[in-house]
């Protein structure tokens, strides 16, 4: 049975909201650069970094190339800086190539063509991690792609320059954790592994009865489950998709075992099944906060039961508690506490070809009134939407991690986030940051891009019919990046201390998009204003120094950037612009790698998104990774 709660209204401090400074028809931005001012608040001793910025890319050959800051102020003192691009997909290193999928036995994928499969055009590698085994230096990307994967480059860096080069290339091997697939944002973890996630896993809630998606009108999971099948060489009956599904969803921990590169993977089912976007690890080393991409999404938080290991732990689901609908709106947030599970305890079932999701649930119709039968719950989440279920006997601990998204809808948590996207933390405020792509569908109040149901629009009250409706916002396809501050004492709903001392209690908007009609102008083309963020995705924060980095994956401007803000003066810097259609991906603080400071940056699907009439060849649609820098060190 679905346990309701009475909330209790607790009275916590307002929080003022901040807005950008600049005014949304402010749309030209014509200096080469645009410096942000040193904070008022610090001092003379405390440290300072100020991008020299760049200008909006206005003409085609500037849309056409990345653009990047050439300098950066430290403490004053100016540095030159670049991009520069480690390797793009499809070159080749040794015997390997940079972006191949391969199935379980590391054989070439092939396309309907009869070509080897690179991850590239609509997808990419994503998250780049740079780590260290000994003294030798290497990097590792992950591949945004079904099936996925990742490669680890080896690099030499130069000790007077801090320039970084890749001298071997080789891929990681999945094969003991069921492959992987759809592997998004991730972090250099405080001990040196690559955190990575797998993205948009299979809603095995909505699948068809004969073990396909016939009736999902994108086709969307239904290439992705045949690519898994693929993957394992599986021929995909009824039976073996009602299971297969669930290989995927997960947190995957990589980690550098040689000076060769070498490597071992470890997947932590105990974090939960979801559309994991990113696990972003706390001070602590045991905290970890996960955001879930997609519609229909919710907020994480995974509580280890020993520092450095991820294997075990307890699950907390956020339940958001509005409190002002204003721009991207406020909320106070409470935990629900999912449960304690292992590794161990969850892969069992993945190794049960048995076990599928109604092993877990029952589902059943809706009376004509539109209530769930008695004894099933009404819940809306996830791309399975609206469903009335209820759990078997003795499956909360497998639900929970099987089926996490549903299963804290089922508790009564959040699920109503869209397009949940990049975490970081910033130690000298004790706050977490958070990037929304978009505010719409279920953060809207029965609307779906402003617009309410009605007899000619019934779709449009898909998004919170059936479930708590619990964030009521304004429509903004430009998206928001929110705060979220740390609070001493934090409890869960059922009144227990949660433990941990880096626990968030609210969310709060820190920096808006604001949509812009751009026609007429130079900038048509663009439908958010190019002087703020546009679908904020991968974030990062520089400690000490107080800037935070803003990376965008979005459809309405013609080239996203990565922007530098500064949190104490609320100014906003351009630093680098990708070509047309690429998602802007990776932004990571690097901060002392033998004396050198990096940013990683990788460059997604060229020509993909927008614009893709403009691509002149297959070379100018390669994805590619990189840095920008090298800094001097900044610790």
């Amino acid at each position: 049975m679905l346990k309701m709660y009475s909330w209790l209204v607790i009275s916590i401090a307002w929080f003022g909201l901040i807005t950008l400074s600049q005014a949304a028809d402010d749309v030209l931005v014509t200096s080469d650069i645009t410096e942000v001012s040193a904070s008022k608040a610090q001092s003379s001793t405390q440290p300072s970094l100020v991008f020299h910025g760049i200008a909006e890319p206005t003409i085609d050959e500037q849309k056409r190339r990345w653009n990047a800051s050439r300098q950066v102020s430290i403490n004053g003192k100016v540095h030159d800086i670049d991009f520069s691009p480690l390797m793009r997909t499809g070159e080749k290193k040794g015997e390997f190539v940079f972006g191949l999928l391969t199935n379980k036995q590391g054989e070439a994928l092939k396309d309907p063509e009869g070509n080897d499969l690179i991850c590239r055009n609509q997808s990419g590698p994503d998250h780049m991690s740079l780590l260290q085994y000994e003294e030798q230096l290497f990097a590792i990307s992950q591949l945004e792609c079904s099936v996925g994967g990742a490669y680890v480059m080896k690099l030499d860096q130069d000790k007077q320059t801090g320039q970084l080069s890749v001298a071997a290339l080789k891929p990681v091997d999945f094969s003991k954790v069921f492959g992987t697939y759809v592997g998004c944002a991730g972090m250099t973890s405080p001990w040196g592994t690559h955190l990575g996630s797998e993205e948009y896993e299979t809603p095995m809630g909505a699948m068809d009865e004969d073990g396909t998606f016939a009736s999902w009108s994108s086709g969307w999971h239904e290439k992705r489950m045949i690519a898994i099948a693929q993957y394992h060489g599986i021929e995909r009956t009824p039976e073996v998709s009602r299971h297969i599904g669930y290989y995927h969803g997960w947190v995957p921990e990589i980690s550098i075992i040689s000076t060769d590169g070498d490597t071992q993977v470890v997947k932590h089912y105990a974090m939960g099944r979801f559309a994991h976007e990113l696990a972003y690890v706390m001070p602590d080393e045991k905290t970890v906060y996960l955001s879930d991409d997609g519609t229909r999404t919710g907020l994480f938080m995974f509580i280890a039961d020993q520092a450095r290991d991820l294997s075990a732990g307890t699950l907390y689901a956020a339940k958001w508690v509005q409190e002002n609908n204003q721009g991207a709106g406020s909320a106070s947030l409470f935990w629900i506490n999912l449960g304690h599970a292992t590794n161990q305890e969850i892969e069992a079932k993945l190794h049960d070809m048995s076990f599928t999701f109604d092993s877990l649930w029952k589902k059943a119709d809706r009376q004509p009134n539109g209530q769930c039968p008695t004894a099933f719950a009404s819940v809306n989440s996830g791309d399975e939407g609206a469903m009335c279920i209820q759990l078997r006997p003795g499956q909360s601990k497998y639900a929970s991690r099987l089926e996490t998204r549903l299963y804290a809808a089922y508790r009564g948590a959040t699920t109503e986030f869209n397009k949940e996207e990049g975490i970081t933390y910033n130690p000298d405020q004790r706050q977490l940051y958070i990037a929304m792509s978009q505010i719409e569908k279920g953060m809207e109040d029965f609307r779906v891009e402003g617009q309410a149901a009605s007899p000619d629009t019934p779709g449009n009250a898909q998004y919170d019919f059936g479930g708590n409706n619990d964030i009521r916002l304004t429509n903004n396809m430009c998206g928001a990046v929110y705060a979220l501050d740390i609070m001493e004492g934090q409890i869960d709903i059922d009144g227990k201390r949660i433990d941990s001392g880096f626990v968030v209690g609210n969310m709060y908007q820190e920096l808006v998009g604001q949509a812009v009609d751009y026609s007429g102008t130079p900038l048509a083309g663009n439908a958010c204003n190019v002087n703020a963020i546009a679908m904020p995705d991968n974030i990062t924060y520089l400690p000490k120094y107080g800037i935070l980095m803003v990376g965008e994956d979005t459809k309405d401007n013609q080239v996203d950037k990565i922007w530098a803000y500064d949190v104490n003066s609320k100014k906003l810097t351009r630093v680098f612009s990708a070509p047309y259609g690429a998602e802007v991906t990776s932004p990571f603080w690097h901060t002392n790698i033998n004396g050198f400071g990096y940013m990683t940056v990788v460059v997604q699907h060229p020509y993909g998104e927008t614009d893709k009439d403009k691509a002149m060849s297959i070379d100018d649609t390669e994805s590619y990774v990189g840095y920008m820098g090298p800094f001097p060190a900044l610790d």
